[in-house]
């Protein structure tokens, strides 16, 4: 049986990873707040470094960029932990245990974007100077589309799981009440959809990259919701992600309260 301080331990490690799914949540309304002035025809940075830039610019942000960082960092700890064995018995909930892979990449890219924002250092070129990289390598183009793909189908499954309300399978909705269960569900399945659809955006244009040998196509999110504005009715659909982005941003808060972990 665990002591006293292994529980402590444990209880502490559960509140930084619910702060992680938190921060995670604020950081997507943010960028929904980015997006949506993007829409408007302003030029900032609408993407995960342009909201931590624009927190680490408030008085008190670069402090509580620290904290943000241990939260993510305590999520991808969670996560590696379901990964490799949070899930018992041989070959059971293989999805769940690829998501968990899935979410130890973003957390961990989550929290080394936080730490350049609190240390103060540059945003860098989102991901065109890593697939310029790549690029050059014998065989990169095939590696780049390969990436390309995978975002793409990731984008695909998480429409479809969200489309299902597959994420309340690992929250504890039942202690909810019924208009906090019900908020939850509608913010999470328009905000998966939502997010989901930027994602095969993203994976397209670095597909795109690869084909076209053009870095600057695979800048990330920034270039994807730019590239949803400069289309023909693009304010108007940016719009529409920027609402989607925001909910899945309140869906992570629930998700901070009642998901298992």
């Amino acid at each position: 049986m665990n002591g006293p301080a292994e529980r402590a331990a444990g209880r502490a490690a559960r509140v930084a990873a619910r702060l992680g799914i938190a921060a995670n949540g604020v950081l997507h309304l943010l960028v929904a707040w980015l997006a949506t002035r993007v829409a408007l025809g302003g030029g900032e940075r609408a993407d995960q470094a342009g909201a931590l830039q624009a927190v680490a610019a408030e008085p008190g942000g670069r402090p509580l960029l620290w904290l943000v960082v241990v939260g993510f960092a305590a999520v991808v700890f969670w996560r590696l932990r379901e990964a490799t064995g949070g899930f018992p018995g041989p070959g059971r909930h293989l999805d769940k245990r690829l998501f968990a892979v899935g979410q130890v990449a973003v957390y961990t890219g989550l929290a080394v974007l936080t730490l350049r924002a609190a240390t103060g250092s540059s945003a860098g070129t989102g991901g065109q100077g890593v697939t310029a990289a790549v690029l050059r390598l014998p065989a990169g183009q095939w590696l780049v589309a390969a990436v390309g793909v995978g975002v793409l189908v990731t984008g695909v499954v998480m429409v479809v799981q969200g489309a299902r309300m597959r994420f309340t399978e690992d929250m504890r909705l039942h202690e909810a009440g019924p208009i906090a269960r019900a908020l939850a569900r509608r913010t999470g399945q328009v905000g998966a959809v939502s997010k989901g659809l930027a994602m095969t955006i993203i994976g397209g244009l670095v597909v795109l990259a690869a084909v076209t040998y053009q870095p600057a196509r695979a800048e990330g999110l920034d270039v994807a919701l730019k590239t949803i504005a400069a289309q023909p009715f693009g304010a108007v659909a940016l719009l529409g992600v920027a609402f989607g982005l925001a909910s899945f941003g309140v869906f992570c808060l629930f998700d901070a309260r009642y998901h298992e972990v």
